[in-house]
């Protein structure tokens, strides 16, 4: 399914930092959100996912077609990772968490207490959930937090199954996976006050 976003305006708080956000994402195709801290990623995302309205502007495909994985892990502290995984496949209608285990290695972590995990094991369950969703069209905000190098390796292969399978992926981070298929988007040229400036002035940008 294709995401096309036109116009798009997002507000963080009562401040509208990002406006006539544009970009189309293909099916099969990653989408790499680069920028400063505070530029806006994790308030465009939010957008995207329905958790946030935006200001103005239009998102082409559904909010039941995207899944989002925020910096938050989703997971309860007292359940184990089979049954938070268990849940979530419940809550997503998916017929069982074998993939989602097998992609993230969390074979010998099924038993264990969410609470007892270290930070990199949390986030290789959060990052499980994606799987499970069975949406084509995935949100991830910072994903990599807290993983060594061959976790990120198993991250960035999951990714490539789902746009493999058709899927496709916007990833809000600051370091290479690696992907097939990827174009990178600063949202610092959509910045509000860059946005706000050459209206005022439509050639600023040929000074400056």
């Amino acid at each position: 399914m294709e995401l096309r976003v036109e116009g798009l305006a997002c507000r963080r708080g009562e401040a509208v930092v990002l406006r006539d956000v544009g970009f189309v994402l293909a099916p099969g195709e990653a989408l790499i959100l680069r920028g400063p801290n505070g530029a806006g990623k994790t308030t465009m995302l939010r957008a995207l996912a329905g958790l946030t309205p935006p200001v103005a502007g239009t998102i082409s495909a559904p909010q039941e077609a995207m899944a989002y994985g925020a910096h938050a892990d989703g997971l309860k502290a007292q359940l184990t990772v089979a049954e938070n995984l268990t849940f979530w496949a419940a809550a997503f209608g998916t017929s069982g968490i074998g993939p989602a285990v097998a992609a993230f290695d969390l074979g010998a972590l099924l038993d264990r207490r969410t609470a007892d995990l270290s930070a990199g094991q949390k986030r290789r369950a959060s990052l499980a959930r994606m799987v499970l969703t069975g949406r084509p069209i995935w949100l991830l905000d910072e994903p990599t937090v807290s993983l060594d190098a061959a976790n990120v390796a198993r991250f960035a292969a999951a990714v490539s199954t789902h746009l493999e399978a058709g899927g496709s992926a916007l990833i809000a981070t600051h370091i290479d996976l690696g992907l097939a298929e990827t174009r990178v988007l600063d949202v610092t040229q959509f910045a509000a006050r860059a946005a706000a400036r050459r209206e005022a002035d439509p050639f600023a940008e040929a000074i400056e």
